[in-house]
């Protein structure tokens, strides 16, 4: 997943005119505040050893009063506008906000604490204001438009045209053109919608951290591996409750645990406490949800849009909802088809155990379905995740795989770097070096799990890259993996190796960016195009070459036996409708929430029934696959910036299953594949126009075929 924040360096969150209470601002920034100046760290790096809560408040005022001067500045500059004193000037402003901003809610996901909780609550609706002071001012518009209608006579090379053409885009989104009456009813539509999903996402938080599963007696975790009982005793402990085990929840809905553990009734007790997450509790989120799709939906139609999903869509390469709706009408037949005679099979498996007296007969359920189906791959394929665990280390797949890809595509070299600040110790900095031995980026990795981490896995910039502003990246890959006791291995499941190479696949999108403007920069691109590079990078993980190279044993070094290794490969596909399902029902329900109008949102005790309708109306409603995420934690859609935009997987996807094709049609893994692939997409950012700059590369327009292919369903009996 790739969340990046809306800043105005990289994506125009802009300056504040909102006024602030003498009593009610903080102390001004002094000059040993860490956000004050430019970091005097290599690559401009965030001081994470300098940094304090109480730094915050006063860089976020002191950077919005700031760039509202210069933003002033430039909407009443007495010249005329040109794209120098206009278009550039605001590329060039705001940096100490950008600064602060970055830093902070990078921070806050990775490694917040209850005051970083508080400051967020506070700056919410401050920094909506402040984008809308900016996106709402008549005089800076007026410049914007005037150079818009004579862009075909300012001979602007293609950069800087595109970069005029995102600029007058945004502001006519954001309201530019509205009355003065309509402008105020957007300004508090913003900013309660910053409010509610800051709310959203601080529930889901607290949510998911209460709802951890409390063992009382060891008998009950059979299946589990031994360090992974170890690790939940450990959590057990941290949380003061010694002589007890934890079983901490990830971000979907679906747990790891449920594939090992032997104990149905635990299995039960995991997963309905996942699902339940957000609903009804402390941190009930039917509430938050109910009101922001009522706001998206009135702010929708204020500027001049049927719905959410028709306004945000037709600014992705997407363009409208009929387009995302006949492409995953093209997956969902035949993945469901597949689930529902994975789950004949299933059910088989769970009868024939009944009839030998090994367990009772029971229908299968949500939380069955993984048990079994492990037991299923494992007889079809005669190995289990268990048997080839030992082979994934973290350090060697980060190593041996997914550097070890870059280097073979890219020219990429990575040294780690001891010498320079983290925000928390099991952070690890790496120095990036390009083929010829020039510096490149910086890239951080914070891999495992934390009661105060976000859940899932992302990539965000600390650094976005800009020529403009002399700046090269310094980019993060968050995930979160379950600490392995004291002194212990980190072994990894093969979901969480595919992760890995995912979220570097943005890392990458990040790190080659090569251009002049920072709104263009790297991942600053629709969310239908921006996972994209990440899809496409995850492949290397299943690709046997790349495999034999880093998986090996822990302890013996010794290569996956090639007998193992090709069946690994093979069970890649198994469950393949399940995964497909699962994302499907989450995509209809993200889609579902914003076609609607104001008037047909639900209240909140209505809440999940609309998710449960939405899903039938879509034929996914299978109670064996539950979605990916149930709205009251669908973090990407309510507290992430994928509303109306979930569907984006998928479409990239079609895109990142056309490049392998090309690639292996083309000689595979060689350094012209990877600077061809560089040149044409990575390097570019939005540059250019997304959809024409695949179909340059790719030489057409995208195919769904390899993607049916890649996940084994396009010939499903």
């Amino acid at each position: 997943m790739h969340l990046p924040r809306r800043l105005l360096q990289a994506s125009l969150l802009a300056s504040s005119g909102v006024l602030f209470c003498a009593a009610a601002q903080p102390a001004a920034m002094t000059a040993v505040n860490p956000f004050a100046q430019p970091s005097s760290l290599p690559y401009q790096l965030p001081p994470f050893d300098r940094i304090r809560d109480a730094d915050y408040r006063p860089a976020f005022i002191d950077g919005m009063s700031a760039q509202r001067l210069e933003i002033d500045a430039i909407a009443h500059n007495p010249q005329g506008a040109t794209f120098a004193n206009t278009i550039v000037a605001i590329e060039r402003s705001g940096l100490l906000l950008n600064r602060v901003t970055t830093a902070f809610f990078n921070l806050n996901d990775s490694n917040g604490d209850d005051e970083m909780l508080k400051i967020e609550t506070e700056m919410a609706p401050l920094l909506s204001a402040h984008d809308d002071a900016i996106h709402l001012d008549a005089a800076l518009f007026a410049r914007i438009d005037v150079l818009y209608a004579q862009r075909a006579q300012l001979s602007l090379d293609p950069e800087s045209l595109q970069l005029l053409e995102r600029y007058h885009t945004e502001f006519v989104r954001a309201g530019a053109q509205l009355s003065d009456g309509d402008k105020t009813r957007l300004r508090d539509f913003n900013q309660q919608l910053s409010t509610l999903t800051t709310q959203f996402r601080q529930n889901v938080l607290k949510a998911s951290r209460a709802a951890a599963v409390v063992v009382e007696h060891q008998s009950e975790l059979q299946g589990l591996p031994a360090a992974q009982i170890a690790a939940a005793a450990d959590a057990a402990a941290a949380r003061g409750l010694p002589g007890k085990w934890l079983i901490a929840l990830q971000n979907t809905t679906m747990q790891p645990a449920l594939s090992l553990l032997q104990d149905r009734a635990l299995r039960r007790r995991i997963f309905e406490a996942s699902a339940a997450r957000a609903i009804g509790d402390g941190s009930d989120n039917t509430h938050v949800i109910a009101q922001i799709v009522r706001l998206r939906a009135e702010r929708a139609r204020l500027l001049g849009y049927p719905n959410h999903a028709a306004y945000v869509l037709q600014d992705e390469t997407a363009g409208n909802p009929q387009a995302v709706d006949r492409m995953l009408a093209q997956v969902a037949g035949p993945a469901l088809q597949e689930a529902q005679r994975r789950a004949a099979q299933l059910q088989q498996l769970i009868d024939a155990q009944a009839a030998a007296g090994h367990r009772a007969s029971f229908k299968l359920q949500a939380w069955d379905w993984e048990f079994y189906s492990d037991q299923l791959r494992k007889a079809n394929y005669d190995f289990d995740a268990a048997q080839v665990r030992p082979y994934f280390e973290l350090n060697r797949v980060l190593q041996d795989g997914v550097f070890y890809v870059a280097q073979q595509l890219y020219g990429l070299t990575f040294k780690e770097r001891h010498d320079l600040p983290v925000y928390q110790k099991d952070v690890r900095v790496f120095e990036v070096f390009d083929a010829d031995g020039s510096p490149l980026a910086l890239f951080l990795v914070d891999f495992y799990a934390r009661d105060n981490k976000q859940g899932g896995a992302w990539m965000n910039n600390y650094v976005t890259q800009s020529r403009l502003l002399g700046l090269k990246p310094v980019v993060s890959n968050n995930l979160n993996i379950p600490q392995p006791p004291a002194g212990a291995p980190t072994l990894l499941t093969f979901d969480e190796v595919t992760a890995m190479f995912h979220e570097f696949g943005h890392a990458l999108h990040g790190m080659l960016s090569n251009v002049q403007f920072p709104l263009l920069s790297g991942t600053n691109v629709p969310r239908d195009f921006v996972e994209y590079p990440s899809q496409f990078n995850e492949m290397w993980a299943r690709e046997p070459a790349v495999l034999a190279h880093f998986a090996r044993h822990y302890q013996s070094g010794e290569p996956l036996p090639q007998a193992l290794l090709h069946k690994v490969v093979a069970a890649q596909n198994f469950d393949e409708g399940y995964r497909t399902i699962e994302y499907l029902a989450a995509a209809s329900i993200d889609q579902s929430w914003h076609r609607i109008d104001a008037a047909r949102a639900p209240q909140a005790d209505r809440v999940m029934q609309f998710e449960s309708t939405a899903l039938n109306q879509h034929g996914l409603g299978y109670g064996p696959v539950p979605p990916r995420y149930h709205s009251p934690y669908f973090l990407h859609i309510f507290g992430g910036g994928y509303s109306a935009g979930y569907y984006a997987y998928m479409w990239s996807e079609v895109l990142a299953r056309d490049t392998g094709a090309w690639l292996h049609q083309h000689g595979g893994l060689t350094r012209a594949n990877g600077d061809y692939l560089r040149a044409r997409i990575l390097a570019r950012g939005r540059s250019e126009d997304p959809q024409q700059m695949f179909e340059e590369f790719y030489g057409g327009a995208p195919d769904i075929g390899p993607l049916l292919d890649y996940r084994g369903l396009r010939a499903t009996p």
